[in-house]
């Protein structure tokens, strides 16, 4: 699936190679010489690739994904009811914290919403006292994480792509 608004801002070797970054970069000590390997390129060719398509803000990060679960972390959706003129206050002292992954304004009686991974519940707590503790922030709810079904996507970009 390809969306066009997106793809219009890049060309079709890019999109090759955000299909390969998500679904094939290689673990090893050189994984741009394997993906410029892989498209017929050259490694300082996919290089700066990459660096274009994160100065455009295309690419945000490239890095690994851990399951917090499997190293003993714990992780919950929270969802606040914050005045209107707190919302960017409160929503920068929420992203200030290392354990936060997604931080979102919903047009909703809950208008904040964002995901965090702890050490453990108690240092869930510790946060979460404190984040409702922020001046503008009326209702706090907490929903812990009680199984994963899906933590993955991968956005198509490419004509020939199988994602």
């Amino acid at each position: 699936m390809i969306n066009n608004n997106a793809s219009s801002k890049i060309n079709k070797r890019e999109r090759q190679l955000l299909d390969l970054l998500q679904t094939g970069f290689s673990v090893s000590s050189r994984p741009y010489l394997t993906a410029a390997e892989e498209m017929n390129m050259t490694e300082d060719d996919v290089v700066e690739m990459v660096k274009n398509l994160r100065s455009k803000g295309i690419i945000r990060r490239i890095g690994g994904l851990f399951s917090a679960r499997k190293l003993g972390f714990t992780s919950t959706l929270v969802a606040l009811q914050v005045e209107k003129q707190w919302i960017e206050k409160v929503a920068h002292a929420i992203c200030s914290y290392p354990g936060v992954t997604h931080c979102y304004e919903r047009n909703h009686f809950f208008n904040l919403w964002f995901t965090l991974t702890s050490s453990d519940r108690k240092t869930e707590k510790k946060i979460l006292t404190e984040i409702d503790a922020l001046p503008g922030v009326e209702k706090l709810r907490n929903f812990p994480a009680l199984k994963k079904f899906k933590l993955k996507v991968n956005f198509s970009f490419s004509e020939d792509s199988t994602n």
